[in-house]
């Protein structure tokens, strides 16, 4: 993190990156400074409530946070920044949304937990979009316009007030990763899933909470003591996340039951006034680690892999079988896992676990839009199958051909999640 002080002294001269949480009320002129070199500025965390009118200065910006700040209306200014492709103004007090404040060149927009309640029809004239999250707001309806973001690959649309998703949105030839939980549509579904579980709540007096594992963005994950087993337990941080509610990811985790593939789950904690909500997991052997990392500002929707990172065609065909079954396990069960990513797999060897429901959402397994939705995750698992075949030295012929079958862009033509576990079995 910088400081103002580094900043006005002109010791920042040069950077490409400029971190600055200092409680600013107002945007420092001296950013200006850095126009012909900032390229990333982070301004999250302070109490602003407007930018200049001549952002357009900084004309190499290609990323602007400005999360956790008062800000009311997303500023026009933006809109006139050249090089500008990602925009997060996350947990503002976002109502408006001005046409004028997208940026031409917008690849990446996060607006999650705000309270805006329309979108500008404009919005599906940013033909660069990729990536856009919008979970936690309240939104009753989506621009028809959006129909027309074809470049589109990773939509939030989780805890707004959408009662049905349009089936324009099921349409999009790239949409992979889908999060529409917490909306009135998908309700009933959740809580009648909380409610279902053979297990009763365990009371927390029955567990030994010991060391921490493992963090997300929905919650920490720590080893327990309960009933003389080892286990885990996963404390929800109660709070909004970019994908959704933690309740939502509760409720998806209840209703997946038992596979091979996914992390199994013991059941709920025992709800306690001023203690988060809870999970007890069965304790994964510590062999498993993360295939690989998270996307990055320049990779967008794509994880990120070791450059020196190979598999022999045994195991990506292990490893194809092992998600494709979770995820035909999950579809059947009416569960979208909606972020279906070598990040949230956890490997050994050729033995994987697929994991982090906080994107997944319910959803009708024998309905027109149900069968839309398997598809759309088809093209998830076709990318994952794609990165992972890029990484063997000789990737088998049927394989290729399956990643390109479940990336092609129209839908209708992708294989479902049972005929993708056929495909690999023969």
């Amino acid at each position: 993190m910088h400081t103002l002080e580094q900043l006005r002294r002109g010791e920042l001269a040069g950077i490409q990156r400029l971190d600055l949480a200092a409680d600013l009320g107002e945007f420092p002129d001296e950013i200006f400074g850095l126009a012909d070199s900032l390229e990333v500025l982070n301004l999250s965390g302070n109490r602003l409530r407007a930018l200049p009118h001549d952002l357009s200065r900084l004309h190499r910006l290609k990323v602007l946070f400005c999360s956790d700040n008062p800000f009311e209306t997303l500023p026009e200014s933006l809109g006139d920044c050249p090089q500008l492709e990602m925009v997060g103004f996350k947990s503002n007090q976002l109502c408006g949304v001005p046409a004028a404040a997208l940026p031409a060149r917008l690849r990446w927009l996060i607006l999650t937990d705000n309270r805006i309640e329309n979108l500008p029809s404009e919005l599906g004239e940013r033909p660069r979009l990729q990536k856009l999250m919008l979970a936690g707001n309240r939104l009753s309806a989506l621009p028809q316009s959006m129909a027309g973001l074809h470049q589109l690959e990773l939509l939030r649309i989780a805890a707004n007030r959408l009662e049905t998703l349009p089936d324009w949105l099921l349409e999009l030839p790239r949409l992979a990763w889908l999060a529409y939980a917490g909306n009135p549509g998908s309700d009933r579904a959740e809580a009648a899933a909380l409610a279902s579980h053979p297990q009763a709540p365990i009371p927390r007096s029955q567990l030994e909470v010991g060391e921490l594992l493992g963090q997300g963005a929905s919650g920490l994950i720590h080893r327990a003591r309960w009933s003389e087993r080892e286990v885990a337990v996963k404390l929800f941080k109660g709070q909004m996340t970019s994908d959704g509610l933690p309740h939502s990811e509760m409720a998806a985790c209840l209703s997946a039951g038992r596979h091979p593939q996914l992390l199994p789950v013991i059941g709920p904690l025992q709800q306690q006034p001023g203690q988060p909500d809870g999970l007890l997991l069965e304790l994964l052997d510590p062999r498993f680690s993360v295939l690989a990392g998270p996307p990055s500002l320049a990779s967008c929707t794509r994880d990120c892999y070791g450059p020196e990172q190979r598999f022999d065609s045994e195991q990506v065909l292990a490893l194809a079988n092992g998600v494709a079954g979770a995820l035909a396990h999950l579809h059947e069960r009416g569960i979208l896992h909606g972020d279906l990513y070598a990040h949230n797999l956890l490997v050994a060897g050729r033995d994987c676990r697929l994991s982090d429901f906080g994107a997944a959402s319910f959803f009708a397994p024998n309905s027109a839009q149900g069968a839309a939705l398997q598809r759309l995750e088809s093209r998830a698992f076709g990318i994952l199958l794609e990165e992972l075949l890029q990484r063997c030295e000789a990737p088998a012929a049927h394989l290729l051909s399956l990643a390109a079958d479940c990336q092609q862009a129209d839908t209708l033509q992708r294989p479902p999640s049972a005929e993708i576990v056929e495909r690999l079995r023969g």
